[in-house]
């Protein structure tokens, strides 16, 4: 039942990667109205971009950068770049809070299997309108048949509703079959169900796994980089842990997902495995690192030679006895 990526400092400033859509309001020369325009993280000044703009989370026929609307509206506008519309702004009221309005705090989370995430909406709406219902769905695939709704389970699912104008779907245990995309949304006591047309929140679960360059198998003197490797980004201030044979590694303090060797030596071969400090029970598989000696390093001989050695020894052995 339902509740009552790195890039350079080019690309990020780019009209192919623009890193952050938003609606600034500010007043217009004209009484009675305000303007509305489309800004982004990056300049974009060329003047081929064009602009989509949504009123009430549906496509209007403006496609400039700025547009004039009445300040007495009660709406909700939205913008994005023209053919990149799934990076999209935030919903804006015209008139203060007295639209609906639907927001993710986050549209791209990372997780590590076996541990929780919280996944945010905010939302607004007119104060003649009375919610009834709040739910959370799961869309594994795109076709709208495929949503999943998502019922409180103790053991896995929680909804957060304590706070006013945000709902939180908590996800516990989290299993790689958790990867989806999680959208919000609400049915008003005129079982009108306001929801988002636009793409949600999606979750990616991944794993911790230790790979090591340039080999697992090394010679000492080299220099070996070991990483704790995730199929998607973590946050940037994340700190990890390192253990060689089921120890923490010292000094425990500021250690990053690589560690280096350099040079490395015998001592430091082992078995390796990794964690994220804020969730130390949620460890990668351990990884071996050979470590061979430059004296030690020899040619086999070939296995013909080897048993024609080894019948000359008993030879000489039994005619040492005789």
């Amino acid at each position: 039942m339902c509740s009552s990526q790195q890039t350079s400092v080019d690309e990020s400033c780019s009209i192919t990667y623009p890193r952050e859509i938003h609606v600034q309001r500010t007043p217009a020369e004209q009484r009675g109205q305000i303007r509305l325009t489309c800004n982004s993280s990056c300049f974009l000044t060329e003047p081929l971009i064009s602009f989509v703009w949504y009123e009430n989370r549906k496509t209007t026929v403006q496609e400039e950068k700025q547009i004039l609307v009445s300040s007495s509206q009660t709406d909700s506008f939205s913008c994005a770049v023209k053919g990149l519309e799934d990076l999209r702004s935030a919903d804006v009221c015209v008139s203060d809070d007295s639209c609906w309005s639907l927001n993710y705090v986050h549209s791209r989370i990372c997780a590590l299997e076996g541990s929780s995430v919280n996944i945010s909406s905010k939302y607004s709406h007119p104060d003649y309108e009375q919610i009834q219902s709040k739910c959370w769905y799961k869309f594994k695939g795109n076709a709208e048949e495929e949503a999943e709704q998502l019922t409180e389970d103790a053991d896995h699912v929680e909804y957060d509703d304590i706070m006013k104008n945000q709902h939180i779907l908590r996800l516990k245990k989290l299993k790689r079959d958790d990867s989806a995309e999680y959208r919000f949304t609400i049915t008003t006591e005129y079982e009108e169900v306001i929801e988002s047309d636009f793409l949600g929140v999606t979750l990616i679960v991944t794993e911790l796994r230790v790979k090591m360059s340039p080999s697992a198998v090394v010679t000492e003197g080299q220099r070996v980089t070991l990483t704790c490797s995730t199929s998607c980004p973590l946050t940037d201030n994340t700190n990890y842990i390192w253990y060689l044979n089921s120890r923490p590694l010292t000094p425990r303090e500021n250690q990053n997902k690589h560690l280096i060797l350099d040079p490395v030596s015998r001592e430091n071969a082992g078995s390796y495995s990794c964690a994220v400090k804020t969730n130390k029970d949620i460890s990668s598989a351990p990884k071996t690192l050979t470590v061979q000696s430059i004296t030690g390093s020899r040619t086999r001989a070939p296995a013909g030679v080897s048993a024609a050695l080894l019948v000359l020894l008993l030879f000489t052995v039994f005619c040492l006895i005789r």
